[in-house]
């Protein structure tokens, strides 16, 4: 195959060594197909940029000068970098999709057929604050039965990998 990660990690350490100037094609050796086609995969996950030069005869542009991006020094960075940072995501629940899964945990329960009816007319009555309120506290009591929910998180996260 010819990409290499040891000869990636090599040139996005010489690169980071010099941010954030451009490395001339000399230090690169880029002269080498298997650097060039290396340089590009960096380059196309936007983790080195540089200058090209097409030659006559030449299949494929070598790179005139490349350097290092702010996303590969943060690539390299054992914290990763402001991207970790920056990167965070926050997740937003509306309150029908609250609802809806307090209402599928009420429907799925061994409660009689009354009760359950009961629970799911109060449930489609909550509002805005309520709904808050009662997320909150399923949270606590999820939180306060955590030891119970870890073998569950344990399979869910040996599944994603």
């Amino acid at each position: 195959m010819s990409l290499n990660r040891d000869l990636q990690l090599e040139l996005l350490k010489l690169l980071a060594d010099r941010y954030p100037d451009p490395v001339p094609a000399n230090e690169l050796l880029n002269d080498n197909p298997l650097t060039t086609r290396n340089l590009y995969y960096l380059a196309e996950h936007d983790l080195v940029e540089g200058q090209l030069s097409q030659n006559v005869g030449l299949r494929v542009a070598k790179f005139r000068q490349a350097k290092i991006t702010a996303k590969g020094m943060d690539f390299l960075a054992d914290d990763g970098g402001l991207s970790a940072i920056l990167g965070v995501v926050t997740v937003k629940l509306h309150d029908d999709t609250i609802r809806n899964l307090i209402a599928a945990r009420i429907q799925d329960s061994d409660l009689p057929a009354e009760e359950k009816t009961g629970l799911l007319n109060q449930l489609r009555e909550l509002r805005g604050e309520s709904i808050k309120h009662l997320t909150m506290k399923l949270l606590d009591a999820g939180l306060d039965n955590a030891s119970k929910a870890l073998p569950l998180i344990q399979r869910a996260l040996e599944a994603f990998q």
